[in-house]
């Protein structure tokens, strides 16, 4: 059966007069002053609707009417294919999910070191996340320093699509012809590339540049994905008070502006085209001059994207890293509580929640594994508490009287085992025990964790042939995009 996450959306913190001024002041953005598209086609596109297009400074003013048509077409349920139906996601904007890290440059691995990641940790950490039951999709959580970076996503392809039964979530760093490689590449797997459109196992993310502005790029990789029924997530990835205004609601107004410019693109080309509005965005932290996604402003932001998103009833992808370099008392309540948030407030997909750290540039071996406990109890929050006969347990309570207990009944163990969540390496027992047993850290104990999954699941989830010919075919594409470079 397809997993079915649980609900949330219980935190709120906009009001519907609020989400309606957003609303109101991303429209008069975008027909006002309009978003700057680098990309000529999308522009004729555009214009064809009845937009009105300043081809000479590629500025595109979207009116309300055109908004309203292209978000009428945008489906607000749909399926994400994993490779056998336990991985299917059935995705609606009250189910919540999660996504593995993506795109750090160093690791902490199991051994203690801090290194620039290479090809075989991308291969290593896959297969790690794949097995946390509390992730869903998969992200490449490196960019190998062994390879080339231009076409890189093609290798990253290779390194994570096989040895993962998850969607894969993907990347085109040069434009539609990295979808089209990686179509062909999961045709491998999936038999045709007819098959692949019918039923996608990975999607692509474009990433826009704040203030209101999109790359050529990001809009060759939509109207790609659209033309192919390829699910994509609209991403921005904004600053306030460095590339957005510093408020929070002047930030969700310029996030909105963007995102949805890319949805109605998407529409435009062909209508229920699966888009996910998304962001990435984190605070500017004025002391340093950096990022930082764990700020409580950053949640804040996150949670209330979720409403806006909402708001015209789309799925919504938010979340980032953690700030913390280790996995010690910072990494444990910045990711706490920026899982929590984001479930109770309804992100769709939790991005980024699983072993990144160091404001995005870190990926952790033990930290996959505590991201997985954290996300656990997360989930037994959102399955929040169940009002009925049976839990009322009123003809319990009158059989037990006064002063006995519910030991032995046979509805207390029931309820247990059906409701209360099991931790894996969080410790319960008292001092004494602990000591008796090793006294062992969590971080201890997810590295030996981290050991045993890896030292037993060595192998792709693909067969090994198909393994060996989509990295071949992502060689070969890869030095074909890095000769278009040089050329």
């Amino acid at each position: 059966m397809p997993i079915r996450g649980f609900k949330g959306g219980m935190l709120k913190f906009l009001s519907e007069d609020d989400l309606k001024a957003i609303h109101l002041a991303t429209v008069e953005i975008l027909s006002e002053i309009g978003v700057k598209m680098e990309y000529e086609p999308a522009l004729e596109i555009f214009k064809d609707y009845g937009a009105e297009v300043d081809f000479k400074n590629k500025i595109v003013k979207i009116g309300e009417d055109i908004l309203r048509k292209g978000l009428l077409n945008a489906p607000s349920a749909f399926t994400l294919h994993g490779k056998t139906e336990d991985t299917d996601i059935k995705v609606d904007p009250e189910r919540v999910y999660t996504i593995g890290g993506s795109s750090a440059l160093n690791v902490f691995d199991l051994d203690g070191n801090y290194r620039p990641a290479v090809f075989d940790d991308l291969i290593k950490l896959t297969l790690l996340q794949n097995k946390m039951e509390n992730l869903h999709i998969m992200h490449a959580i490196v960019i190998p320093s062994d390879i080339e970076e231009y076409g890189v996503d093609r290798l990253l392809f290779a390194g994570a699509f096989p040895y993962t039964s998850r969607n894969y979530y993907s990347q085109s760093q040069t434009g539609a012809d990295g979808v089209l490689e990686q179509l062909k590449m999961a045709a491998v797997f999936q038999g045709s590339e007819d098959a692949v459109r019918k039923n996608p196992m990975f999607t692509e993310v474009v990433c826009m540049v704040s203030p209101l502005k999109h790359e050529k790029v990001n809009s060759e990789v939509i109207i790609e994905c659209a033309k192919n029924n390829i699910p994509v997530y609209i991403e921005v990835d904004a600053m306030p008070g460095g590339t957005t205004p510093a408020p929070i609601a002047g930030c969700l107004v310029e996030q909105n502006a963007n995102v949805l410019t890319g949805i109605v693109l998407a529409q435009l080309i062909k209508p229920g085209t699966p888009c996910i509005y998304s962001i990435a965005s984190g605070l500017m932290d004025m002391t340093s001059g950096g990022y930082s996604g764990a700020a409580p402003e950053s949640n804040l932001l996150h949670c209330c994207t979720a409403q806006v998103a909402h708001y015209y009833n789309l799925p919504f992808q938010g979340g980032t890293g953690i700030d913390a370099k280790i996995s010690d008392a910072q990494a444990g309540y910045e990711r706490a509580m920026q899982v929590l948030s984001n479930a109770l407030a309804g992100t769709n997909f939790i991005h980024l929640s699983f072993g990144l750290m160091e404001m995005m540039m870190l990926a952790s071996y033990e930290q996959v594994v505590i991201d997985n406990e954290i996300m656990g109890a997360t989930y037994r929050m959102l399955k929040g508490v169940e009002v009925n006969d049976f839990s009322l347990s009123v003809d319990l309570l009158r059989k037990t009287g006064h002063g006995g207990h519910f030991l032995n009944y046979k509805e207390t163990s029931e309820y247990i085992r059906k409701n209360n969540w099991v931790p894996k390496i969080t410790n319960r027992d008292s001092w004494n025990t602990w000591q008796l047993i090793g006294a062992k850290s969590m971080r201890d104990l997810a590295v030996e964790e981290a050991e045993k999954i890896l030292k037993e699941n060595t192998e792709p989830i693909i067969p090994e042939d198909q393994t060996e010919e989509i990295l071949k075919m992502a060689k070969a594409y890869h030095k074909r995009a890095q000769e278009k470079l040089k050329k």
